[in-house]
């Protein structure tokens, strides 16, 4: 029965991630704004925080998936980044795109479980985002900084000061506000 329950909420927060990959990549690619920053990973940071650390990272491990895919059948600049089979894609994009994403499901966890209170759960929010962000750069930095003959600083200054800011706030703030309702609806 308990092994049931967690394929059934991985179930339930993966389509809640799909349908914001599917939203999400809709309104940011027809409204003109300046940055377009990622929500999915919001579903991996809550469900972590409340079915802990396993499921949280089979969720990341699915957002990883969700990027592979993406970054394979829509091709962008950056699509190697994040998969191996596109050109100039290698095992190293598999890393990038995956690693993060799991510690994602695993970091917010531990964050709340040692604060348990709600600043806990806007630094576990947090935290989550910012560990989305600091090992996708970081693996893209140590990884990848020879595609740009070492200039690759510049690419990443420009995703670190736009899009992680508001992701970092925008994952705080949701994950402070919807813990509390799941959790009295589970009870």
């Amino acid at each position: 029965m308990k092994k049931q329950s967690k394929i059934a909420q991985i179930a339930i927060f993966f389509a809640i991630m799909l349908v914001l990959h599917l939203l999400s990549s809709v309104i940011f690619n027809l409204l003109p704004v300046p940055i377009k920053p990622t929500i999915i990973h919001i579903p991996v940071i809550i469900a972590s925080i409340l079915y802990g650390p396993k499921v949280g990272a089979v969720l990341g491990g699915l957002m990883g998936c969700i990027s592979v895919i993406t970054n394979t059948l829509v091709l962008l600049p950056t699509s190697y980044l994040f998969s191996p089979f596109v050109p100039n894609g290698s095992l190293s994009s598999l890393v990038v795109a995956m690693i993060p994403r799991i510690l994602i499901g695993i970091t917010p966890y531990f964050v709340y479980k040692a604060m348990k209170n709600k600043v806990g759960l806007l630094v576990a929010g947090s935290v989550g985002s910012a560990t989305n962000t600091i090992f996708v750069l970081g693996g893209i930095f140590f990884l990848f900084a020879n595609v740009y003959q070492g200039d690759i600083k510049a690419l990443l200054a420009v995703i670190l000061s736009a899009n992680s800011i508001a992701e970092l706030i925008i994952s705080a703030i949701l994950t402070a506000t919807i813990i509390p309702a799941l959790e009295k609806a589970k009870k």
